[in-house]
């Protein structure tokens, strides 16, 4: 009897793919040898930062009074999070509108 494969990401709980990003991990050649923890835990901090900018995106969406998250959403929820910003401050996003300084239009 073959018995049924369990995907790392299923053993681990998450929904994003550890095997894809061990096979990232070990094709960048980032370091010379890559553990069998670093992916799991890799994956597990891409998929919480993104559901986190997706939920905060979605209560922008949400307030805009849209069923779908632009990418102006994103722009916005991004920048309405301190640590967020922090991490992504210097990331452009297509299609994201400009955000102005709060006190640019005082001038």
């Amino acid at each position: 009897w073959a018995k049924a494969k369990i995907t790392r990401s299923s053993r681990a709980g998450l929904l994003f793919s550890v095997s894809r990003i061990d096979r990232l991990l070990r094709k960048g050649q980032f370091a010379d040898r890559v553990g069998a923890g670093a992916p799991v835990y890799m994956a597990a901090v891409l998929q919480y930062l993104t559901h986190e900018i997706v939920d905060i995106a979605g209560e922008v969406a949400a307030r805009s009074k849209k069923r779908r998250i632009s990418p102006r959403h994103l722009q916005l929820a991004i920048n309405s999070d301190s640590e967020l910003k922090k991490l992504l401050g210097g990331v452009t996003i297509s299609q994201g509108g400009v955000l102005l300084p709060p006190q640019s239009w005082e001038k």
